[in-house]
């Protein structure tokens, strides 16, 4: 039985399944493998996190009516929306049927184009897993002090934290938590923080995610 490659939109209530299942697939699984050098010691691997998946599929959107097709729209209808889940960052639920690849994807490139003069339209979609970002909530020890200036707020409420990923942005955190990856956002959010520079992240540091009255943008 051939597979089907479905998309889920789950937020706009679509799927679309590739009209011709491709020849192949290729999924990189792993983790994120830092190589520092320690005087003495020489050269020595830190295994961290998991890495984000990585799918290319190389595929057919046909004009003709192929045996081998289930094609339910015209080629560049199938390409116009691949190139707007792309524009419109949208998380996709993609899924190899019979197989266990199902996980939440971002269309990050199509390529394509026609190249037999048939009208069918060949193209190479790359796919990049999805990963939700978490907070991590803390809890204040009651001293007795007066809230820092930072704590103070227009709104009500503590401020949430972040621990800092490998790869983590504050314009990527921004979009999470306040919806835009504006630079008045995470420029707002890095002066909250007390840095100057809101392009330098490091892994494993505490960000202070306030509400976004607090941030006055």
């Amino acid at each position: 039985m051939l597979r089907k490659f479905i998309f889920k939109d789950t937020a706009g209530r679509r799927e679309l399944v590739l009209p011709v299942t491709p020849e192949n697939f290729q999924l990189d699984h792993g983790i994120r493998v830092e190589k520092i050098n320690i005087h003495e010691a020489g050269d020595v691997n830190l295994a961290g996190g998991g890495a984000l998946a990585q799918i290319t599929i190389n595929c057919i959107f046909p004009e003709n009516d192929y045996v081998f097709s289930r094609a339910e729209d015209t080629p560049y209808n199938y390409v116009n929306t691949f190139e707007r889940w792309s524009d419109r960052h949208t998380v996709l639920r993609f899924v190899i049927s019979d197989t266990t690849v199902n996980l939440p994807v971002l269309v990050e490139n199509i390529a394509y184009g026609e190249q037999d003069g048939t009208n069918d339209v060949y193209a190479a979609i790359r796919l990049q897993e999805y990963r939700e970002l978490d907070a991590v909530e803390t809890e204040r020890a009651s001293t007795g002090n007066k809230p820092r200036a930072s704590d103070r707020g227009s709104s009500g409420g503590s401020d949430q934290t972040y621990e800092v990923k490998y790869g983590d942005t504050l314009c990527a955190i921004c979009r999470r938590y306040y919806g835009s990856d504006k630079p008045a956002v995470y420029t707002a959010l890095a002066k909250y923080n007390g840095r100057s520079n809101p392009n330098i992240l490091y892994a494993g540091e505490v960000i202070k995610i306030p509400s976004r009255s607090k941030l006055g943008v």
